[in-house]
């Protein structure tokens, strides 16, 4: 279960990232409203997966997961730039947290 509140932790991050975007500075309510309240509720989750797992991998989970997922939403939705190296670092990103995941079990 701490592995299952470390994603949804992660998930988080992506939403609170995004809305923080869409906030324009904080100078938009709705949407920095969302961003702060969920930034909030990723911090509650991350704390119980740290019941279970050493916090240097699950805060390194965490912001792994969630600058990836920031990052893909950026290139998909938003339409930043996608380059070969900038996909070659975020696939190395994934590559660390599968390998934390490995080793951590």
């Amino acid at each position: 279960m701490p592995w299952v509140f470390l994603v949804i932790a992660a998930f988080m991050e992506l939403v609170w990232a995004t809305a923080l975007k869409q906030s324009d500075g904080f100078t938009r309510l709705w949407p920095s409203l969302i961003g702060l309240s969920v930034a909030l509720l990723s911090v509650v989750v991350l704390s119980l997966s740290l019941r279970d797992l050493p916090v240097g991998t699950a805060y390194a989970v965490w912001v792994g997961l969630g600058s990836l997922g920031v990052a893909v939403t950026g290139m998909i939705v938003l339409g930043e730039s996608v380059t070969v190296p900038r996909v070659a670092c975020l696939a190395l990103i994934l590559i660390g947290v599968i390998g934390l995941k490995a080793v951590e079990g």
